[in-house]
C-alpha cells in the first residue's frame, strides 16, 4: 500500500491555504466592509485640572473647542451600534502644549482593537488666567401669563444674590445675573425652581460651564406673588368757580377706567379711586381745561396699577358761558335712519360731534340727547362720503329739551358702500 506524506506537492499545499485566507478576507469584507462615521458635538472632558489649580490658577476654554466631531473608522457592524453618546472626548492637563493647547483624545469603550478615531480639532486651546469671584444681585425675567385676573406682583429670589468664580476675564464678562422663571396658567402665588443665566453687557449670554457659583444642589428659587385684578372708575373733584358769567359743566378723563391689582382683601370693597378736588383748580377759568395728573399717589396702601406707565391720566374740564353746554358725542353712538337696503353705513374712527345748547342753566344740567341725535339719509341713495347734517329731537321723551335751543346744526362726514349679494339675503331673511 503506498503511503502519502505531509510534505508531498508541499508548495501547492501552502498556495491553496494563503489562497483560502485571501477569500475568507474578501467574503468578511463585502459582507461587513470598514467605513467611517462621523459623531458631532461631542463634549470634552478635561482631565488633571490640577496641574492648573494647584498653582492658584485656572484655565478659559477658547474658540469653542470644548464640542468636537470624532470621525470613527470600524467595521460596519461595529458603526451601526455606536450614537454620539458612545463617543468620550478627553484632554489631560498633563500634556498641554506652549501653555495653551492640549491633546484631545477620542475613545469608544467596549470597542477596544475594533476602531479608529480622530477628533477634529484635534487639540483644545485654553488660556490660563488667574481665578477671580464676584457677587452679582440676581434679576428676575418672567415668561409665559398667568391666569386670566390676575398679574405677577413681587418676585424675590432665594438668594438675592450669586456668588460666581471661575477665569478673571470670563467673571469680569458678567454684567448681570437673571433668574428665568415660567408663570403660564398660576393662579395663586408660588415658588418656582428658577434657570440661571448670566449676561454680558451686549445682553449675550455668557458661557456657564467654565464658571462655578455658591448655591449648590437646591439652585435658586423665586416666589412669584400672583395678584388679583380689578377695574376701577376715576371720580375727579373741582375746586373754585369760573369767571362771572361763565359756569363749570362737567369734565372728562382719558382713560374714563383703570386697571389696579393687589390681594383679594385689599382689592375688596375698592370700586372707585377719588382724586381730591386740589388737583384740579377752575377759578377764573372762561374755556376748556386741560390737566394731567398722576393717579399713583392716590392708590390705596397695597394696590398698584396693572400697568405702571399707565399712571397719567387726561382730565378735560369743560367751562361754558351761563346759559349753554356743549355735548360730545362719537359719531358711531349716534342713530342712523332711513338708510338704503343696498348701502352700508361707515363713519371715521374716532370722530367726535359737538352740539351746542342754548337755554335755561337747570334746564341745561339736566340735558340727556343720548338718544335723540340722528342723520337721516333717505336722500342719499349712491355710495359715495358724504357731509351729513346732525339732527337733534329735544322733544323726544327723556330728553328734557324743553325751553332749549341747538345752536347749529353740525355735520359728520358718512361713507356709503354697497352690500355684496349676500349681506342683502341676510338682511331681507332678518327682516
Amino acid at each position: 500500500m503506498k503511503k502519502y506524506k505531509f510534505t508531498n506537492n508541499l508548495g501547492l499545499k501552502i498556495m491553496a491555504l494563503v489562497f483560502a485566507a485571501l477569500l475568507w478576507l474578501i467574503v468578511v469584507n463585502i459582507d461587513d466592509p470598514v467605513e467611517t462615521t462621523t459623531f458631532r458635538n461631542i463634549d470634552v472632558t478635561v482631565q488633571n485640572t490640577e496641574v492648573v489649580t494647584n498653582e492658584g490658577k485656572t484655565y478659559k476654554i477658547l474658540d469653542d473647542t470644548q464640542k468636537v466631531s470624532v470621525v470613527v473608522r470600524a467595521k460596519r457592524s461595529v458603526l451601526a451600534k455606536l450614537s454620539s453618546s458612545s463617543i468620550i472626548a478627553t484632554a489631560d492637563m498633563s500634556e498641554m502644549q506652549i501653555s495653551s493647547l492640549i491633546p484631545i483624545t477620542a475613545t469608544v469603550p467596549g470597542y477596544e482593537g475594533k476602531y479608529t478615531a480622530e477628533a477634529t480639532p484635534g487639540n483644545l486651546k485654553v488660556k490660563i488666567e488667574d481665578q477671580t469671584k464676584n457677587p452679582f444681585p440676581v434679576n428676575v425675567s418672567v415668561t409665559g401669563i398667568p391666569r386670566d385676573g390676575y398679574v405677577v406682583g413681587n418676585t424675590p429670589t432665594n438668594p438675592a444674590k450669586v456668588t460666581v468664580s471661575g477665569a478673571e476675564s470670563l467673571v469680569n464678562s458678567i454684567d448681570k445675573a437673571v433668574a428665568k422663571v415660567d408663570v403660564s396658567g398660576l393662579s395663586k402665588t408660588t415658588v418656582l425652581q428658577a434657570e440661571l443665566t448670566y449676561y454680558d453687557s451686549n445682553g449675550n449670554p455668557v458661557d456657564k460651564s467654565q464658571l462655578k457659583d455658591n448655591l449648590g444642589e437646591d439652585g435658586i428659587t423665586v416666589e412669584v406673588e400672583i395678584l388679583n385684578t380689578k377695574s376701577i372708575a376715576l371720580n375727579f373733584n373741582v375746586m373754585g368757580t369760573p369767571e362771572e358769567g361763565y359756569v363749570y359743566s362737567g369734565l372728562t378723563s382719558e382713560p374714563e377706567r383703570i386697571q389696579v391689582c393687589g390681594t383679594a382683601e385689599a382689592l375688596s370693597g375698592f370700586t372707585e379711586l377719588d382724586v381730591p378736588a386740589s388737583e384740579i383748580d377752575i377759578s377764573g377759568a372762561t374755556g376748556k381745561l386741560e390737566k394731567t395728573i398722576d393717579i399713583v399717589p392716590y392708590l390705596p396702601d397695597g394696590i398698584k396699577l396693572v400697568d405702571e406707565t399707565a399712571n397719567n391720566v387726561v382730565v378735560t374740564v369743560s367751562i361754558e358761558q351761563e346759559g349753554t353746554r356743549t355735548i360730545e358725542l362719537l359719531a358711531e353712538s349716534i342713530r342712523v335712519i332711513n338708510v338704503q337696503e343696498n348701502l352700508r353705513v361707515s363713519f371715521e374712527d374716532n370722530t367726535d360731534i359737538q352740539l351746542q345748547f342754548k337755554g335755561a342753566q337747570e334746564a341745561l344740567e339736566k340735558l340727556d340727547v343720548k338718544n335723540v341725535v340722528y342723520i337721516d339719509l333717505k336722500t342719499y341713495t349712491k355710495p359715495g362720503t358724504h357731509e351729513v347734517p346732525v339732527n337733534v329731537d329735544l322733544d323726544m321723551d327723556g330728553a328734557n329739551g324743553s325751553n332749549i335751543v341747538l345752536l347749529k346744526n353740525p355735520t359728520v362726514k358718512v361713507t356709503l358702500t354697497e352690500k355684496d349679494e349676500k349681506e342683502e339675503q341676510n338682511v331681507t331673511k332678518e327682516e
